[in-house]
């Protein structure tokens, strides 16, 4: 693993891994996220399953962790030998002119997306890590009920945390449609699908964010 890590080529292709499994993740929150707009009953129902199921507790969610801080501690290393890079690339050819803001900008998108991440960790994580394994209910439920769809909706009651998330959820849009395709080229998916998997990466990045922008407004709008 150390080999590989030690090349660019490596570092790159383990980059796009990690990116493609939290890409996965991201599809699998917001499809559970998305039920509490329709119904409190399923989206409960759900994340009690995700919050206790013992698969996803002490398999997948230690998997998770270790993609998240794998993958942006390994875009900053990357992100920081580019840098060093493009400076006498663009000394000699005005690389900036032929670069787009957000291949040039992705430790910056980056940052913040990791920093709202921190912010989600500190809303719902740690709150349900503190009800399962402190307090020592580990149903999943807090005074005879589940909490999950009350604390969801109380989390968007402050206009200055729904500002937060949507602002976050732009950038990670931008973030998403440069590091989706440069994720599928350094994996070698370069191919006659590519035009397909670059169609898919624009509705991907922006349907994704926009969707959770969408959930955050409306449970802040409608209060339920």
């Amino acid at each position: 693993m150390s080999g590989i890590l030690n090349s660019s080529i490596g570092r790159k292709f383990a980059m796009a891994l990690s990116a493609l499994f939290l890409m996965v993740f991201l599809l699998q929150h917001f499809a559970i996220n998305i039920l509490s707009v329709f119904s409190a009953d399923a989206f409960n129902t759900a994340s009690h399953f995700m919050g206790t199921f013992w698969a996803v507790q002490f398999i997948l969610q230690p998997i998770l962790i270790f993609g998240v801080i794998f993958h942006f501690v390994m875009g900053f290393v990357l992100e920081i030998k580019n840098n060093k890079a493009r400076k006498v690339s663009y000394a000699k050819n005005k690389g900036s002119a032929n670069s787009t803001w957000m291949s040039r900008n992705m430790l910056l998108t980056g940052a913040v997306v990791l920093a709202f991440m921190v912010l989600h960790f500190i809303d719902f994580w740690i709150p349900e890590i503190n009800t399962k394994y402190i307090v020592g209910d580990m149903s999943g439920m807090h005074n005879g009920e589940f909490r999950y769809f009350h604390e969801l909706v109380e989390k968007f009651h402050s206009p200055l945390r729904v500002g937060a998330y949507i602002v976050s959820f732009v950038l990670l849009s931008l973030h998403l449609l440069h590091g989706f395709n440069s994720a599928f080229q350094s994996i070698g998916a370069n191919n006659k699908y590519t035009k397909g998997l670059k169609g898919f990466a624009k509705v991907y990045s922006i349907g994704i964010p926009l969707g959770f922008i969408f959930i955050a407004l409306f449970h802040h709008l409608t209060g339920h």
